[in-house]
């Protein structure tokens, strides 16, 4: 018997349920099936017609129901992803209550034990709002050191799990220790490589690399009509997290811009000089993407002159 579910966070743990009862289970996107709801009929009974219709498409796309160990690294990024903002948000705040008194410091989460020592040393300003800045930096240490444990554990997984140890492996390294995460492909690192190995259980389901991409939102949006062909703004669907640390990945790659002596630096630089930062950052984004899914679909380690060697012969 087989039966269809939509992609929910608990989708998949119902899938390993009524697997392990004999039941062939098929996992959908929810976006695929909420065109198939009637309109004006939101019940349980309309949900379920609507998924049947939308399971039995012939270009119907179904996802692979995660393992226990794969939901278990996701629940670490997610937790970590939850105490980084919850950081931002307070250093920003002791940020904006500093700056009610005139006490400003430059950018940066390790510039605010700058900032408390300045409040703690301004005469003028009042107890009751230096106890509240303080409160707040004492919390965000603390937030600090719940970060760095779920890190700890994500580069523990992104040295054992295979997929995770290829995406952050060069070539140049392979040779040396498979395992090693010095010089992987540019801007994915460990908790990059470890949140694409944990969340993409099956590559063969992307044909190409552009269909990867799209996946994670890095394609531009397409409003043709006629036979002309208009590109806007990336579409931003699919995985939010995996698009956010690609970009920001992009980000410092582009920074560093100047010294990244490679062809994929000198691409780079190209594009620098005739479009604008932004832009080139998504465009370098959407290329770490590519990369990443021939490196998992090959299942060789990245190259940095732009080829691959494969792992098992650069392990020898």
């Amino acid at each position: 018997m087989t039966a269809a579910a939509v992609l929910k966070p608990v989708a998949h743990h119902w899938a390993r349920m009524l697997a392990g009862l004999g039941h062939t289970v098929k996992l959908i996107a929810a976006e695929a099936v909420k065109p198939f709801v009637k309109k004006g009929k939101k019940n349980d009974a309309a949900d379920a017609a609507a998924i049947c219709e939308a399971a039995s498409r012939p270009d119907a796309k179904f996802v692979p129901a995660k393992t226990v160990q794969q939901q278990g690294i996701l629940a670490l990024h997610a937790a970590r992803s939850l105490l980084v903002k919850q950081q931002t948000m307070l250093a920003n705040a002791m940020r904006g209550l500093a700056t009610e008194f005139g006490v400003t410091v430059p950018k940066g989460i390790r510039k605010l034990d700058e900032l408390v020592k300045l409040v703690d040393e301004d005469e003028t300003i009042p107890k009751q709002a230096k106890q509240a800045i303080t409160g707040l930096h004492d919390y965000c240490k603390e937030l600090g050191e719940g970060i760095e444990t779920f890190e700890a554990e994500i580069v523990t997984h992104a040295r054992t799990d295979e997929t995770a140890r290829r995406l952050a492996t060069s070539a140049a390294d392979a040779f040396r220790h498979i395992g090693s995460l010095r010089d992987p492909i540019p801007g994915i690192g460990p908790i990059t490589a470890s949140l694409i190995a944990a969340t993409v259980v099956d590559i063969s389901l992307f044909k190409t690399a552009r269909q990867f991409a799209a996946w994670l939102g890095l394609v531009p949006r397409q409003n043709s009509t006629g036979g002309k062909t208009r590109l806007g703004r990336i579409t931003k669907t699919g995985n939010r997290e995996i698009r956010k640390l690609l970009v920001l990945g992009a980000t410092s790659m582009v920074c560093r811009a100047d010294g990244w002596n490679s062809a994929l630096g000198a691409w780079l630089r190209t594009i620098l000089e005739r479009r604008p930062v932004r832009l080139v950052t998504v465009a370098l984004a959407n290329k770490m993407a590519r990369i990443a899914w021939a490196v998992m679909t090959r299942k060789e380690v990245y190259r940095a002159k732009g080829g691959v060697a494969v792992a098992a012969q650069a392990a020898a």
